[in-house]
């Protein structure tokens, strides 16, 4: 699933493209997304002008003044940019049309959402319970310490949960515990205020390395440019379980829990 540095490379790429101007049509070649597009999204947006784009969390905000489009891509759906008549390809759903320029939502799985949110975006109920962005200055070693007291969950779990902290998927969760050489399986709780601070500090590093790689190429992830990206090249632990760690030498191990893949180096991470 493309997560938050996908995403942000997302918006760095259409965005140029894009916002300032006029949305001159939109075209909806298959409604049935994991929720349908709005019947009445055109009459909302159509013949408006794009003021902004920005991102919260996994989510692509368009900002038409009255309102917001949310994109969201799914386990394996893109966004681009590409000549307004060039021919779709199968599972090309929406185009959002620009003049002489599209951007064309692929999703084969069709998990993707496209919806409207009048107002403020931030009052949609996907976005109004979110925790504050990992990049931002909210998220600090203050606020992480205070807001894992008392859990007992993972910390890997914990990073992973939207309403603490948004945006650090499967990968960049693993990828960051290796660089700040916590255990991913060690209560959340049992934090203090220095690993808490190298955490964060880890956290920031792992997103702003990976956006600056492109994201990861996860199933047919492309950023706005149609570009693959090739953060996974970088990769500490994630996937690469029974290779040598790329510090120590020492064998990196795979477990799994909640359900989900976790990548570590237990001479790196140790377990405490």
């Amino acid at each position: 699933m493309p997560e938050l540095p996908e995403v942000e490379t997302t918006r760095n790429g259409v965005r140029p493209h894009a916002e300032g101007r006029v949305l001159s049509a939109l075209v909806v070649r298959n409604p049935r997304l994991r929720q349908p597009v709005p019947d009445d999204l055109p009459a909302h947006i159509v013949g408006a002008r794009l003021l902004a784009v920005s991102r919260r969390a996994k989510y692509l905000l368009f900002d038409f003044g009255g309102g917001s489009v949310i994109v969201h891509l799914g386990m394996s759906g893109s966004l681009r940019v590409v000549p307004a008549a060039e021919p779709p390809r199968a599972h090309d759903h929406v185009d959002f049309v620009f003049g002489d320029i599209a951007l064309r939502l692929r999703d084969p799985r069709r998990f993707g959402m496209v919806l409207w949110q009048a107002g403020e975006a931030g009052r949609h109920p996907l976005l109004a319970h979110l925790g504050p962005e990992p990049l931002d200055d909210a998220f600090d070693a203050a606020w992480l310490h205070r807001a894992t007291r008392g859990l007992r969950a993972p910390i890997k779990h914990v990073l992973m949960d939207s309403r603490r902290v948004v945006g650090v998927g499967n990968i960049y969760a693993s990828e960051s515990l290796f660089r700040a050489r916590v255990h991913p399986m060690t209560p959340a709780g049992r934090l203090g205020p220095q690993r808490c601070g190298r955490l964060v500090a880890a956290v920031r590093e792992t997103l702003r390395a990976a956006i600056a790689a492109g994201g990861s190429t996860l199933r047919d992830f492309v950023g706005g440019d149609g570009r693959p990206g090739y953060f996974q090249q970088q990769y500490f632990v994630y996937g690469r379980d029974g290779e040598p760690c790329r510090v120590c030498g020492g064998e990196i191990q795979r477990i799994v829990s909640g359900q989900r893949a976790t990548y570590f180096c237990p001479r790196c991470q140790p377990r405490g």
